[in-house]
């Protein structure tokens, strides 16, 4: 459950959620970051082309560890 306190959202709802939410919006990240720089590179922009490079990589770097720390806390049930 979510409700709005003193003009900012509060999350109410699990600590997981939380985390998946900020994997995810990791992973948003790092996509739009690509977007421009692929941009930047079409325009000519070399060097804001290799900034936005560089950022994406560390979007992505962190959307992946965010990931595979969720991941382990994952029960996967034993197939017989």
């Amino acid at each position: 459950m979510c409700n709005i306190q003193n003009g900012a959202w509060k999350s109410e709802d699990t600590m997981s959620q939380s985390k998946d939410d900020n994997a995810a919006d990791l992973h948003i990240y790092a996509a739009h970051a690509h977007t421009a720089a692929a941009a930047a590179h079409h325009r000519g922009d070399h060097e804001a082309a290799e900034e936005l490079s560089s950022r994406a990589q560390d979007y992505s770097m962190a959307a992946s560890e965010k990931t595979f720390e969720l991941a382990k806390q994952i029960r996967v049930p034993v197939r017989a």
